[in-house]
């Protein structure tokens, strides 16, 4: 019986083990499931973060897609269905109507087409003729068919006194509206008696030759002046120009016209220039903006074509005074310090990185200058707002839009009214109403500020420009849009690169800024630029390099007053310089 008992207790130390072991090999599975759980979630939480980047991405992208596919589709103007965001916002819209109301009385499927074959080349080069001498001198043209103007040079010194026997005689192309003409200047020669006993017993003795822009040139001024406007104010290619010029039998070839706009848009750097300076010392605000242009890279020696390379053109809107464009090569803060170096007014811009610079006092002249305001641009804001609602048909962007609309039509009807009460109801009514929407924008953009897309954007743009879109409360002659820049830009050079392209360097860049600048400036102060780059033309040989602001189109009306008409009225001539103005003294 003992030993029964004994083997018993054998058999149960045995199954106790068995237990142990087995219960040691369950924990160690247990561990290994716990770590491969663990693996598992840390995997999930990984995939799942990945997930969530692509999704994000995905909707990013597709954000972009639809506002590119919209603006390359659909109509670009930001017109505004004010019935059906009323509808939307009626509490809102009742809420501002009561706020204006308490605060003042004015409240791609289609198929493409098969290739086509191109025709087989021509045997050969047709044959040039040989020339038998190359030509010499300028060229005659007097054998041309076209109209004569004439234009007599007399001496009065001479006149009258000596016998006047002939005249020397050059001609140039012009130009009249009705088309071209041939205006021959004719300089008097007169006989005068020698006192000499030997030889001949008179001399002969030319009226002088008066002062030109352009020596011994083939084009007159109002030619030279027709051939830039055609170009840089109606955006006319030069060989395209120089075909519709040769239905009038005038044989000018585009290298031709290039150079005369190159060494007029270089010599008239003088008046930008001064204009320039006179806005950086009496401006109240520079409005500016830029857009790109591409250049014509130097030749390789090795004859290897090169792409072209990119400019920018800048446009300076000097309250309702000037209008200038300057060239830089690249688009950066350097750039932009040296353009408005020493100014210290107000400055309206399109919140570009760039403009940063100057608002930190990088572009002062002294330690004492106070530095530039800076005044935001409403359409910009409003612009990205729409970009989201139109795309994302987010309600809060339809909100945003539908509060700007608020402010924008109050400032279209105090628009005729004088600065000081504009200024008045801006600080009676549109402060409150701009303290209301900021304080709102900064609410949505707190849901949104971790997310990306269209709508953190736009939010986000408005709450970190909010100083400078409120400036504009400041003073009334400020405007709350920078779209007068926008537009300087887009008909000149905007439009006209369409068709001309690229400029060959970035001294013909230079010189064409300062064309657009007399040329726009000229439809600011409604004078035709043709008839006035004629006659600056004719003018600026004669003029005094201290006084080269009074040919600026602001001051062209008063100065061309005090000119003598006669003088003004043919191409060549001697100008008389008119003294300066009382006021300017």
């Amino acid at each position: 019986m003992i030993e029964g008992e004994a083997t018993q207790q054998q058999d149960l130390v045995g199954r106790i083990a068995e237990l142990e072991a087995s219960l040691v090999g369950a924990q160690t599975s247990l561990v290994s499931a716990r770590a491969s759980l663990v693996s598992a979630q840390a995997t999930i939480a990984e995939v799942t973060v990945e997930r969530d980047k692509l999704r994000h991405a995905y909707k990013a992208l597709k954000e972009q897609y639809e506002l590119l596919r919209r603006q390359i589709y659909a109509a670009r103007a930001e017109r505004i269905d004010a019935t059906k965001l009323e509808a939307e916002f009626a509490e809102t819209k009742k809420e501002l109507d009561a706020l204006v109301n308490a605060l003042g009385e004015q409240p791609s499927d289609a198929p493409e087409a098969p290739p086509q074959t191109p025709p087989p080349p021509p045997a050969g080069p047709p044959a040039k003729p040989k020339r038998n001498h190359k030509p010499k001198g300028r060229r005659d043209l007097k054998a041309e068919d076209i109209p004569v103007v004439r234009i007599e040079i007399l001496d009065p010194a001479f006149e009258g006194i000596f016998e006047r026997i002939r005249f020397e005689e050059s001609s140039h192309y012009g130009h009249r509206r009705a088309g071209p003409v041939r205006v021959v200047v004719a300089r008097a020669i007169y006989k005068m008696p020698s006192p000499s006993t030997k030889g001949p017993t008179f001399e002969l003795i030319t009226a002088a030759k008066p002062e030109e822009l352009f020596k011994r040139g083939l084009l007159a001024p109002s030619m030279i002046a027709h051939v830039v406007v055609q170009k840089y104010r109606w955006g006319l290619p030069f060989h395209r120009l120089s075909r519709m010029l040769a239905l009038d039998g005038i044989k000018l070839d585009d290298g031709l016209m290039c150079r005369y706009a190159e060494d007029l848009g270089a010599t008239a750097g003088c008046i930008v220039a001064a204009m320039a300076k006179d806005a950086m010392e009496n401006a109240f605000c520079l409005s500016t903006d830029a857009t790109g242009v591409c250049i014509q890279p130097v030749p390789l020696p090795s004859g290897q074509r090169q792409a072209c390379r990119k400019g920018h053109f800048f446009v300076v809107l000097a309250d309702q005074d000037h209008i200038f464009f300057e060239f830089q090569p690249k688009h950066t803060s350097a750039a932009v310090c040296g353009m408005f170096r020493g100014f210290s007014g107000y400055i309206q811009a399109d919140a570009h990185a760039i403009y940063d610079s100057i608002f930190r006092g990088e572009a002062r002249t002294c330690p004492d200058q106070e530095l530039p305001k800076e005044v935001g641009c409403w359409a910009h804001c409003r612009r990205k707002f729409w970009d989201a609602m139109t795309i994302t048909k987010n309600v809060a962007t339809r909100e945003a839009v539908f509060r700007m609309k608020a402010v924008f039509d109050l400032e279209e009807q105090w628009a005729s009214l004088p600065p000081s009460q504009r200024h008045a109801q801006r600080q009676l009514v549109a402060r409150p109403l701009l303290d209301n929407f900021f304080a709102w924008v900064t609410e949505q953009y707190a849901l949104v500020q971790d997310t990306r897309g269209l709508v953190a954007t736009a939010f986000g743009y408005a709450v970190r420009q909010e100083g400078p879109l409120r400036c504009f409360l400041e003073d009334g002659r400020l405007v709350m849009t920078n779209n007068h820049s926008e537009r300087a830009l887009r008909g000149p050079i905007a439009s006209g690169r369409k068709a001309w392209l690229f400029f060959g360097s970035d001294d013909h860049a230079t010189a064409a800024a300062n064309l657009f600048s007399l040329i726009v400036s000229c439809e600011l102060h409604r004078l035709d630029p043709e008839l006035y780059l004629a006659e600056i033309i004719h003018v600026l040989p004669y003029w005094p390099r201290d006084r080269y602001l009074e040919l600026a189109p602001k001051y062209w009306a008063a100065t061309r007053a005090r000119l003598n008409p006669k003088e003004l009225a043919v191409e060549y001539g001697t100008i008389t310089v008119p003294p300066l103005a009382s006021s300017e003294k």
